[in-house]
């Protein structure tokens, strides 16, 4: 660690991490129901507000196509509309369970196509979700991570001078995990003015394979942050055409691989490699190992979860619309999370699959959280519907909180970064045990 402190007076020019936003068109399609908050109670019928609106003004005369559906289930009801004025009512349809039904709504004005959505959630705090614990869930994972820690961590910081600005050290930092030779790579922000020991956040990735820029706001603000890869290439390289190289070739659907063999499935190695990476901070000179937490989105939000149960380090946990929620959810006909393993007519439903994703779903881990977790999503997410992620949020019994945005689809608004970083800074510290 002597020789990281020698780099600390390094400056160059950072870089700003965006995220991900609704597009802006000339024409937009409105869809509103009649509760504010989205929400109503089984048996109760929305009122779908339907616009089809430029510069603020309704179309006249302009026709749409609806469908009626039960989240991310095929449609129960189809139809089409001219709406005189621009504007019209879509209504008639409920739900007798508790869960979500979805109006979506689609036109095309001067040959371009439009769509929007919203969605009614029906008495979602008694959604249950489909999932069974495996009898031995716990004994398989304390295992996996039992035979992690007989690897060799063999951790590597490398100063990334291009990276660094005025009040941000970067770093290309890795660490191995799981098996020798194979690697957990990430980028490493560490405040210039290091007094004492720093809080630390873990950022675990979305799906797909990308470079990883680093989280430098909360950096600035006096945390370490890690946000890490998990294909076991470096998040710095120069050339970034090699991340959809690799992304459109050997990790095309990487999400299920080995997903025949509970022990053999891809996410085993991504699960106590995340694990790890907590070790990892921990280790560090400067770093409080009582103040860690984790957070992340889709795949970063399932793997925030399962990250705070593996590793009792972890003090707080914040997910936005957290994938792998509920698998098998379909075959229950119910909706599930991603990745969709059994929607699709090219996979194939088998007794393997159906006992290797209980070891895997959210839910189980949800289950077995102990420390505070922050949820954020939306009612129109069609990638991690809210169904799934409802489910998993209402199994969790340890200290919760959730930040419904409902128009919001797999993307969030900054509104919602600003109060995850919040909750996550406020928690990181809140958690640490008192000082004598």
């Amino acid at each position: 660690m002597k020789r990281f402190m020698l780099f600390a007076m390094l400056l160059a020019i950072g870089v700003s991490f965006a995220t991900a936003q609704p597009k802006q068109t000339l024409v937009r399609v409105n869809v509103s129901p009649d509760h504010s908050d989205w929400n109503y109670t089984c048996g109760e019928k929305p009122k779908f507000d339907v616009a089809v609106v430029t510069n603020s003004c309704p179309i006249p005369g302009v026709e749409i196509y609806y469908e009626i559906s039960e989240d991310k289930m095929p449609p129960f009801k189809k139809g089409t509309m001219t709406l005189k004025d621009g504007t019209a009512t879509i209504t008639g349809y409920t739900m007798k369970k508790p869960g979500f039904m979805r109006c979506r709504v689609w036109t095309k004005v001067n040959g371009y196509k439009y769509e929007e959505c919203a969605t009614a959630g029906f008495d979602i705090d008694r959604i249950e979700p489909t999932t069974v614990m495996p009898d031995d869930f716990e004994e398989f994972w304390a295992k996996a991570i039992e035979a992690n820690r007989k690897i060799e961590m063999l951790p590597e910081l490398t100063l990334v001078p291009e990276k660094c600005t005025s009040k941000v050290n970067v770093y290309s930092a890795s660490f191995q995990s799981f098996r020798k030779g194979s690697r957990i790579y990430g980028t490493l922000c560490v405040p210039v003015e290091i007094k004492g020991k720093c809080p630390a956040i873990l950022i675990v990735p979305g799906a797909g394979c990308r470079s990883r820029k680093g989280f430098y706001d909360e950096a600035e603000k006096g945390f370490v942050t890690f946000e890490i890869g998990i294909h076991g290439i470096p998040t710095v390289l120069k050339d970034e055409s090699l991340y959809s190289d690799l992304k459109n070739g050997s990790l095309l659907n990487y999400q299920l691989a080995g997903i025949d063999d509970k022990d053999g499935y891809f996410y085993k190695r991504v699960f106590v490699g995340c694990a790890r990476a907590i070790d990892f901070l921990a280790s560090l000179d400067f770093v409080d190992e009582n103040m860690i937490g984790v957070t992340g989105g889709s795949q970063g939000g399932a793997l925030s979860i399962t990250t705070a149960y593996l590793n009792p380090k972890v003090k707080c946990a914040a997910a936005f619309y957290p994938a792998m929620c509920d698998i098998a959810a379909r075959i229950h006909g119910q909706s599930s999370g991603w990745p969709n393993v059994f929607t699709s007519g090219k996979d194939t439903l088998s007794e393997e699959r159906l006992e290797t994703i209980k070891y895997y779903d959210v839910v189980n881990f949800a289950r077995k959280l102990t420390v505070p977790v922050f949820f954020s999503y939306g009612y129109n997410d069609m990638t991690c519907c809210p169904t799934s992620v409802t489910g998993a949020y209402n199994v969790i019994t340890s200290p919760k909180s959730r930040m419904i945005v409902q128009q919001s689809r797999h993307y969030t608004f900054p509104e919602q970064w600003k109060a995850r970083s919040k909750w996550m800074m406020e928690n990181v510290v809140k958690q640490a045990p008192a000082a004598n």
